[in-house]
């Protein structure tokens, strides 16, 4: 009988199964899942307007992407377990405690974006974690290319800043680096995906003399030449001599961190690294998948709220990978032993430098 009875409500359990979402309507008639998301659409419209001019893949979207990876990785498994504060990961202690944190070495030049991004936080009374992870996903959202991040909202205000130290350095060892990330609990493969960002990624302070120089030629795409570049042959000093943490770059203009040139060469991570060289679309999801891993480093999944609906879609990115103008496949040290390095073509542009990005 009971059988039977499970069996006449089958239909009535598909039926809510499928049945849509809920949606509710928030300011100027967007639609979320959930209610509590509806905030994030007034911030999304400021900030778009007022931080990224307008929607740009800028600066201001490098400088916040780079300070979700410097707030979120203040988080070490081994302090824990040492009895002592571990860090919050993903939870605006540096912007809370910012004359503490940005003080930090690794941390140098971070202070800009952080003065930059907290009155954006106060004005719609969210927290800064929060805040910083929804910028550095509406930020890359700008940059052609980029896959669409997730975004969770709910994360509390923070009580302690970060232990210092846990911020790596471009001057550090692979050894050195592996075991900070693997720390975090981030593997090999999970920090070659976090380093896609360096596709729309600009230097200020390895080298302030030439402030804005990008790590590839498309700094305002999310493509796969930061891949491509970094195995690219060095033998050009774009600035004012080699600095702490950096290594000759293939192209004028373009920046190259020791710590990229190593990683995309060690026996570790350089298969990975080859994978994404021709690989658009595995680069873009490995990459949202590490970052929606560190954008909740700290904090429970299921005690967040999915506001992911508020992050913009991304255009496409139609650029096909290839090597520079000038450059040649005998220019390419790649490094992994298990499969040949993809053939490309030359880019046909006149242009063998790149400018640097030039100061909002």
């Amino acid at each position: 009988m009971q059988i039977k009875s499970l069996v006449a409500l089958l239909p009535f359990f598909l039926a809510v199964a499928a049945s849509p979402v809920q949606q509710t309507t928030c300011s100027n008639g967007r639609t979320t899942a959930n209610a509590q998301c509806c905030v994030w659409f007034d911030v999304l419209d400021d900030i778009q307007e007022n931080l990224f001019d307008g929607g740009e893949c800028g600066e201001e979207v490098h400088e916040s992407l780079r300070l979700t990876f410097h707030d979120a990785i203040g988080f070490s498994q081994l302090l824990k377990l040492q009895g002592k504060f571990g860090g919050g990961g993903a939870d605006g202690s540096i912007m809370h405690f910012s004359d503490i944190e940005t003080a930090f070495p690794a941390n140098n030049g971070v202070d800009d974006i952080v003065d930059v991004q907290r009155p954006f936080a106060i004005k719609h009374q969210v927290s800064f974690g929060d805040f910083i992870q929804f910028a550095g996903a509406v930020g890359v959202s700008n940059c052609p290319g980029s896959p669409r991040l997730e975004f969770l909202a709910g994360r509390p205000n923070v009580t302690q800043p970060s232990p210092p130290d846990l911020v790596p350095e471009p001057q550090d060892s692979v050894v050195k680096i592996l075991a900070r990330m693997a720390d975090a609990t981030f593997s090999p493969n999970e920090l070659v995906a976090l380093l896609a960002s360096h596709s729309v990624a600009a230097q200020d302070h390895v080298d302030p003399t030439i402030h804005g120089s990008p790590f590839d030629s498309t700094p305002g795409l999310f493509d796969t030449q930061f891949f491509i570049e970094t195995l690219l042959h060095g033998d050009v000093i774009p600035g004012n001599g080699i600095q702490v943490g950096e290594s000759k770059s293939p192209l004028e203009g373009e920046l190259r961190l020791q710590s990229d040139g190593r990683l995309a060469r060690h026996p570790i991570t350089a298969c990975e690294w080859q994978s994404f060289v021709n690989d658009q679309t595995r680069m873009a999801n490995k990459f949202r998948a590490a970052m929606s891993k560190m954008a909740i480093l700290g904090h429970s999944r299921h005690s967040l709220i999915d506001c992911s609906d508020v992050i913009p879609v991304p255009a496409p990115n139609a650029k096909t990978p290839s090597l520079p103008a000038g450059k040649t496949m005998s220019d390419v040290e790649g490094s992994c032993l298990l499969k040949p390095f993809p053939t490309l073509s030359s880019d046909p542009g006149p242009e063998t430098s790149v400018a640097p990005v030039p100061p909002s």
